[in-house]
């Protein structure tokens, strides 16, 4: 993992709703509305976390017709392994992107 992968991957993980997500998750792939019932949010709020997630590569979303010819989103953890340990994030460090520098004034 690149540091600037690691930067997006930590980002999309820093918020408590986002967590829940992949805690819910974490027990098996779920709908999109029910989810959003299980959650405790809208549905817009849901997919605007979904999709940061789905970004880091942390989630991923399928679309599916249920028996009734209903289109249902489906979302499920991915095979993720995020250490954190000193010399991981030094080796992320690393490979980071390098920032445009600040202008002067």
């Amino acid at each position: 993992m690149t540091g600037d992968d690691l930067v997006e991957v930590l980002a999309a993980l820093a918020n408590p709703i986002r967590l829940r997500i992949i805690a819910r998750l974490a027990g098996g792939r779920q709908y999109v509305s029910r989810l959003a019932r299980e959650i405790g949010v809208s549905r817009p709020l849901l997919h605007m976390h979904l999709q940061k997630l789905e970004a880091a590569g942390l989630v991923a979303g399928s679309l599916e017709l249920s028996a009734d010819g209903k289109a249902m989103k489906y979302f499920e953890v991915t095979d993720f392994d995020v250490r954190l340990t000193a010399a991981a994030l030094a080796d992320a460090a690393e490979s980071l992107t390098p920032s445009a520098p600040k202008e002067q004034k």
